[in-house]
């Protein structure tokens, strides 16, 4: 049996993924900057701990008597919170640098780091018919202030541990990851769970019209967290080192994802369109051609099967009057 130290493990994609491991009967590891009441999941048989991570002491312990590391963890959110917390998303840096740190130290097999699409250069991403980025396209240099340079900057520390160190590193560039038993409200919610839970809310309280940051013709494609999950295991048992995409090639509007939320809401929205709000780049999504080559990995689901799954759960949560309690959780989480 292999023994796992999840990094991140409070939060969704850890949730997510801890499950599958433990569905495998592997033993885990978990930890967390959260208090362990605010994780999104929690499984039996798992020791979890709640502990920062920017601090090598902390990573030299938690690294120890294990056989791989999985490092999810990063200080970030959706567009707003990214925008508007950009010394705090490059604080995650001492994460990886530390957890590398550990890692040789500890001889730990193989390191996986979750890096992100917005470490791709922003001067390819200004029109929202772009094709799909190539993982190539990250250079010459020049991504997502804060949060893309903290993805970009951990990559190479991850190439370098491997030529230095001989560290086994593998390095997944996630597009939009989405989901249910994420984050939906607070501050840190993405795209695809912000149109869901605003239509939601529309419909129960009456109401005709949403917000909607931005025009709605930015582009995007976004990935479903089993597909997701699948590819990060495909990778990390893989031989293939160098960073690559895990991402949905199905671009869309943000209109376009709004239309297939209305469909599932059986009711038309008024759009209010807020040009002051932060959009991000104007087109980006996942070309998937090395992932396909390399590990024959392909996603499952359609963005609508996704979504479905998706706008079910949150709306789930709001028909049984759970929804002020969520909320209270994913706010605390966003202070924590």
């Amino acid at each position: 049996m292999n023994k796992y130290l999840i990094v991140g493990g409070g939060g969704f994609i850890g949730g997510h993924l801890i499950k599958r491991l433990l569905d495998e009967k592997n033993i885990v590891r978990a930890v967390d900057l959260k208090p362990l009441d605010l994780w999104f999941q929690k499984f039996e048989n798992v020791e979890n701990y709640s502990l920062d991570m920017q601090e090598y002491e902390n990573c030299l312990k938690m690294s120890q008597n294990v056989d791989y590391v999985i490092n999810l963890a990063c200080n970030m959110g959706g567009i707003g919170f990214i925008e508007n917390n950009k010394a705090d998303c490059m604080l995650s840096v001492l994460i990886n640098t530390n957890l590398l740190r550990a890692c040789k130290i500890n001889k730990i097999k193989r390191y996986f780091f979750s890096s992100s699409a917005c470490a791709y250069n922003k001067e390819l991403q200004t029109d929202p018919n772009i094709e799909g980025l190539k993982e190539e396209d990250a250079y010459p240099a020049m991504p997502e202030d804060g949060y893309g340079w903290e993805k970009l900057f951990s990559e190479r520390m991850c190439r370098h541990f491997t030529e230095d160190y001989g560290l086994e590193t593998r390095v997944a560039r996630f597009h939009n990851i989405y989901g249910p038993m994420g984050t939906f409200d607070g501050g840190r919610e993405k795209a695809p769970a912000a149109m869901c839970r605003k239509i939601i809310e529309a419909k129960i309280n009456n109401k005709d019209t949403i917000d909607v940051w931005g025009d709605g013709t930015q582009t995007r494609s976004f990935l479903y967290i089993d597909d997701c999950i699948d590819a990060v295991l495909e990778l990390f048992h893989s031989n293939h080192s160098e960073p690559i995409n895990i991402g949905s090639d199905e671009k869309v509007t943000i209109n376009q994802l709004i239309d297939i939320a209305e469909d599932l809401s059986k009711k038309k929205f008024k759009r209010n369109y807020q040009l002051d709000k932060p959009q991000g780049v104007k087109g980006r999504s996942s070309n998937n051609d090395k992932i396909k080559k390399i590990l024959g990995w392909n996603y499952k689901y359609t963005l609508k099967q996704g979504i479905h799954k998706t706008y079910s759960w949150i709306e789930e949560i709001y028909l049984n009057k759970k929804n002020d309690e969520f909320i209270r959780f994913t706010k605390k989480n966003l202070k924590s």
